[in-house]
């Protein structure tokens, strides 16, 4: 059966070097025959959320009339997800971050409930994680919460990571090209993703 593979952009600028890496990622998993798709946060309508949803046995659906619900139709019937922000002021783009609200929904049941609770025990999806900063890569998990955030993402989406790239050094030209050590490793991902 071919795998379904989502990723969310949540970078402001597109072919910058996470669209860069996350185009990469999903190079590999069509070489093994994964559909892909790729949603750019930017382009989506995503309101703020208010922490309640409709009652009822679906999850993921707010009250916000929004561009979310499908967005989490999509992502639900994925089978990989690729999650990307670039790093602002410390941690995930805005725009990622406002999608990260709207995930409590889809990954919890609040309403009703003291503290938020896991739907689901089992984690059905892998995901890969992808950040980018102007400082050296390995410092993004250290002096970050950006690899933390989409972690936090990920587990909201089901999705356990099984690898994450960490790009530094990406400032100065707003269309970098990756090296070929990373664009390798980009597509080992990929490969990965549609096992």
């Amino acid at each position: 059966m071919r795998k379904k593979i989502v990723a969310i952009v949540g970078g402001y600028r597109k072919e910058g070097t996470v669209d860069s890496a996350v185009e990469a990622i999903l190079a590999g998993a069509r070489e093994r025959g994964a559909a892909t798709h790729v949603i750019y946060l930017t382009e989506c309508h995503i309101e703020p959320g208010n922490g309640t949803q409709e009652p009822g046995p679906k999850q993921g659906k707010g009250l916000e009339p929004d561009d979310m619900e499908p967005l989490l139709e999509e992502i639900e019937a994925a089978d990989a997800v690729v999650l990307g922000s670039p790093v602002n002021c410390g941690t995930t783009t805005p725009v990622f971050r406002r999608f990260e609200e709207r995930l409590l929904g889809f990954g919890y049941r609040p309403c009703g409930r003291m503290t938020p609770r896991g739907r689901l025990k089992a984690l059905p999806r892998k995901a890969v994680l992808v950040a980018s900063s102007p400082m050296p890569g390995f410092l993004i998990p250290l002096f970050t919460g950006t690899m933390t955030a989409l972690k936090t993402a990920a587990g909201m989406l089901h999705a356990r990571p099984v690898g994450r790239m960490y790009i530094g050094l990406a400032s100065g030209e707003p269309h970098r090209a990756l090296s070929a050590r990373t664009l390798r490793r980009a597509r080992r991902l990929g490969l990965r993703l549609a096992a």
